[in-house]
């Protein structure tokens, strides 16, 4: 009775329904508004992941011109329902941020056995290619994933890669990874204008108006950029000579395959899949659709099968992995337009910039401060989800002891990844040591029902 109740209310304050079709303008408007949302966060991965590897100009903007290109296919994929394939509803696909500490933490480990760009690109994507699959088969034995992947299993995850994030973040507040271990780093310059940008990121995050708070990373990177140009910090190198179209090309980079690194990035599908299902969930419940029964679990297949499968159709174009994106929820509530056919718009749109490159190579020239401010707060936020979800059901002692655990270990590795040489590589990294840890102990520390100690929980606030 209360779902029906919550989704009675949720459509009565819809403009647009799910099978409403918007007149032409309506719909750019509404398309427009939920790319708002989302652009920054699409491309700010490729972006990080070519500048901490130092991955070439041309490179990272085909990163970015991939991205926008597979999301916009991705997107349709789930507004229009094909078959098993998507959710039917306004469900928007994004790079994956989840992936970005694993891709620097493997491209790391690859640049010291010796891999040159090509060859550590064509082996990261190839991994991420291979374990796109995961998360296809994973849509089909939903029921059985929740046992063992809990809330404070996934969130110990979140929280471990908005925690590795936050290094990279840092590291461009101060002026970039190319600039470390010289005087210019950490200077006035680039830390002032960081400080800005965060500054402006802050003060839009306080404003009453739900539009101008998502559109806050936005505002403070434009304003950032602005001032960096006055500075003479923008190098507009990279779009001299820029091709009028970039063709998708598959496997552009070729197709190498690294097990050790694919048992890492498995991991983070796997941990994803639940990501996506709180997304899809929240996704029916702000559309007024229902969120029970055996027409929501035909929608939440059809989401997560997409999900993988659009991740293997990015990763084969040459993008980073794809997910379900949480912020359209609150662009939905916040316009009440739920139709479905709203993605169509964003879908062309996203296709469209992504063929032109002179888009993927204008964002190659953000200087590393002006990123680095908003990142600090966006990474920042990341762990902060992770406690959250940590938090769903209350920690008692058992989950206490699970996610103290795992985190533990986790940024143990971090700091000290040699401590684990004698075992499989896959223990090197932060974020699979510390949500192996965690399955392992979900699944053997024992339940105990006496325990009625809750240390936190928003109930008993």
């Amino acid at each position: 009775m209360a779902e029906l109740n919550t989704q009675a209310t949720a459509e009565a304050d819809l403009v647009y329904k799910l099978e409403d079709k918007p007149p032409f303008f309506n719909s750019l408007v509404s398309a427009i508004t939920h790319l708002l949302a989302i652009f920054v966060p699409m491309i700010t991965p490729a972006l990080i992941v070519g500048n901490v590897l130092k991955l070439p100009v041309e490179m990272t903007a085909y990163l970015v011109s991939m991205a926008m290109v597979a999301s916009g296919i991705g997107t349709y994929l789930q507004v229009n329902r094909f078959g098993m394939v998507g959710s039917g509803m306004l469900s928007i696909q994004s790079v994956n941020f989840s992936f970005v500490g694993v891709m620097i933490s493997l491209g790391f480990s690859m640049k010291e056995k010796g891999l040159d760009e090509n060859a550590m690109i064509s082996t990261l994507l190839g991994v991420s290619f291979v374990g796109a699959f995961l998360v296809c088969g994973a849509a089909w034995v939903l029921p059985y994933l929740k046992r063992v992947i809990t809330p404070t299993v996934s969130g110990v995850v979140v929280l471990l890669i908005g925690l590795s994030l936050i290094d990279v973040g840092i590291t461009d507040f101060g002026g970039g990874f190319h600039l470390k271990g010289t005087d210019e780093f950490g200077s006035l310059k680039y830390v002032g204008l960081a400080s800005f940008v965060l500054l402006v990121v802050l003060l839009f995050n306080c404003m009453k108006n739900p539009l101008l708070r998502m559109s806050g990373v936005a505002v403070g990177l434009i304003a950032g950029y602005i001032v960096a140009l006055f500075m003479g910090m923008v190098d507009f190198s990279a779009l001299k000579d820029a091709p009028i179209m970039t063709i998708p090309t598959p496997f552009k980079y070729g197709f190498q395959f690294d097990f050790a690194a694919f048992l890492v990035a498995g991991t983070i599908y796997l941990l994803s899949v639940f990501e996506a299902v709180g997304d899809l969930t929240a996704t029916a419940m702000v559309s007024g659709q229902k969120y029970e029964g055996e027409e929501f679990q035909q929608r939440l297949r059809g989401g997560v099968f997409a999900d993988g499968l659009v991740s293997v159709i990015a990763t084969a174009l040459g993008s980073l992995p794809l997910t379900t994106f949480a912020q359209n929820n609150g662009v939905i509530q916040m316009t009440g337009v739920a139709s479905r056919h709203v993605g169509k718009f964003i879908a062309i749109i996203l296709v469209v910039a992504g063929l032109f490159p002179i888009f993927g190579r204008a964002f190659t020239t953000i200087p590393s401060p002006v990123l680095g401010g908003a990142m600090v707060l966006m990474f920042g936020l990341i762990a902060i989800a992770g406690v959250r979800i940590i938090m769903t059901n209350g920690i008692n002692r058992r989950e206490a002891v699970i996610a103290a655990t795992a985190v533990g270990v986790g940024l143990g590795v971090a700091f000290e990844p040699d401590v684990f040489k004698l075992l499989p590589e896959v223990f090197r990294n932060a974020i699979a040591a510390g949500g192996i840890t965690a399955v392992v102990l979900n699944l053997l520390l024992p339940h105990d029902l006496t325990d009625k100690s809750v240390y936190l929980s928003e109930k008993s606030e």
